[in-house]
């Protein structure tokens, strides 16, 4: 059962001085969280022995065992190795000091005196990412039990198959089982009806020989069916296999193969019998329950290893601007995830990630796009819609769409496998360019350098932003094909302006 977003999460407070604690207990009251205070470091891990902790606001000063040490004895616990822990310091701490805390798991330092808003907004977001954490771990676990359940009901059903195939010495024809014998003196073979089916031959033209019969193996289960042969020598009555076959069509099915000997007098192999069932569907569900479980885990480790570095990296003038800031992003993300969702992640078209971003602004004409069919993996997408992000986010306060007389051009093309696409503003504000990178520019070049391995160049002209993202492909992205016309762009003179853009 899946936990309630109202769920309450235990946020520690460890500090010697009982006003401090007070003080602590006024400000985050509101959060709604469970609040537990700890007058030393002792009594908070003795507490921390015996519950669940999201969030440890700990004072860095304390007699006894300082914030430090006991953040440090934390850790050790393997328990408490993700809890996120918060500092308060009333000195200055040095930039050692900030390196050892961040070192012992520290999220973040907080300098008395408390800003009470800033506090809060800071243990509400990690409260939060705490119960999706959690939510995520118990989705995990129900997954597993999934698997296991359906693994269980597979490892069943074959096992009664067997043991069905066991008590038969030869098989009927009959669906996807077939039936052979193998004359071991004469070396003649026969095979029924089921045995051509599956593997996909023509009674009529096929002549089963030991040759023709190895030609159909694959070239990896050969020799494990020749080992086979050779233990019916040593006095090996019965025999099971599971191995591949390739049809004349160049499919390649499974097939679980039962085996058993006939003797003369003198104990000597005379004839081989067998039983040949396609379980070819068997294997590809094993395949699809194996690919959907680490498919899960990769998606939710990503996605919340991509939420936790927005919120981390994240800056604002103020609470409020630092909550806008860390929702515009994420939902950003969120546009982009529901792209590739639709796709089952193959991939996501980079004209539909720009027409998302821009589609709040999309009155009148002042928007125009024009590039190449290009269809993005999905960390690439996810990587370009956030540069993306910041650039219309950018605009939109400060260049040219935050004026109804601004113009906007975003083209893009392929160039010897590199994306290059051109952000061009113009008609809006005159632009002057800054002293020192902003954080949006800094998130830009960051994310399209740092994780793409490309490059991000602003030309801060007067009449407005010009940034190129060069971004590198991998040879299946590639198309040369220009984007077709969709009923929700319309086209003009292959430039397509997304004024008219109806949205669903």
């Amino acid at each position: 059962m899946q936990m309630m977003d109202h769920e309450q999460v235990n946020i520690l407070l460890v500090d010697d001085q009982p006003a401090k604690l007070l003080a602590y207990e006024v400000i985050l009251k509101e959060l709604g969280e469970n609040l537990i205070m700890a007058s030393s470091g002792r009594e908070a891990l003795e507490f921390l022995l015996k519950n669940d902790v999201a969030i440890i606001l700990v004072d860095v000063c304390m007699p006894e065992l300082d914030g430090f040490e006991l953040a440090a004895m934390i850790r050790e616990h393997p328990r408490f190795q993700k809890t996120a822990m918060i500092f308060i310091s009333a000195i200055q701490v040095s930039d050692l000091d900030r390196l050892r805390g961040y070192e012992m798991g520290a999220v973040d330092y907080v300098p008395v005196p408390v800003v009470p808003e800033v506090l809060r907004a800071k243990i509400k977001v990690f409260a939060e990412l705490y119960r999706k954490t959690r939510q995520l771990e118990r989705l995990n676990v129900e997954l597993e039990d999934r698997v296991r359940a359906r693994t269980a009901e597979l490892e069943e059903s074959h096992t009664r198959l067997l043991e069905s195939e066991q008590r038969r010495s030869l098989a009927i024809a009959a669906g996807k089982m077939g039936s052979w014998d193998w004359d071991w003196i004469s070396g003649d073979w026969m095979w029924d009806d089921g045995q051509y089916q599956i593997f996909g031959l023509d009674p009529k033209s096929f002549v089963v020989t030991p040759a023709s019969v190895q030609a159909l193996l694959h070239p990896d289960d050969i020799d494990e069916l020749r080992k086979a042969m050779a233990e019916f020598t040593k006095g090996i009555t019965s025999y099971e296999a599971e191995f591949r076959i390739l049809r004349p069509d160049g499919e390649v099915r499974w097939c679980a193969g039962t085996a058993a000997t006939s003797t003369d007098k003198d104990g000597r192999v005379v004839r081989v019998s067998g039983v040949t069932v396609d379980i070819t569907e068997r294997k590809q569900a094993e395949e699809r329950q194996n690919l959907l479980a680490r498919e899960v885990d990769h998606r939710a480790k990503n996605a919340l290893a991509l939420a936790q570095s927005i919120v981390r990296l994240t800056r604002g003038e103020n609470v409020k601007s630092y909550i806008r800031s860390v929702e515009g992003r994420i939902t950003a993300l969120a546009r982009v995830h529901t792209v590739l969702s639709l796709s089952s992640w193959q991939g996501a078209e980079i004209a539909k990630l720009i027409d998302e971003e821009l589609a709040p602004y999309s009155t009148g004409e002042q928007i125009e796009l024009r590039g190449a069919e290009v269809q993005l993996q999905p960390a690439t997408a996810q990587t370009v819609a956030l540069a993306l992000h910041e650039l219309v986010t950018n605009s939109a306060k400060y260049g040219a769409l935050s004026v109804l007389t601004g113009r906007l051009s975003v083209n893009w093309e392929i160039k010897s496998d590199v994306l290059d696409i051109v952000w061009a503003e113009a008609g809006g504000p005159v632009v002057e360019k800054p002293i020192s990178r902003g954080f949006g520019t800094r998130s830009v070049i960051a994310s399209i350098e740092s994780q793409l391995g490309g490059k991000a160049d602003f030309d801060w002209r007067p009449e407005g932003l010009v940034c190129r993202l060069s971004v590198p492909l991998s040879p299946r992205q590639v198309a040369s094909d220009p984007a077709p016309a969709r009923d929700a762009v319309t086209e003009e003179n292959g430039s397509r302006r997304i004024g008219q853009l109806a949205r669903p």
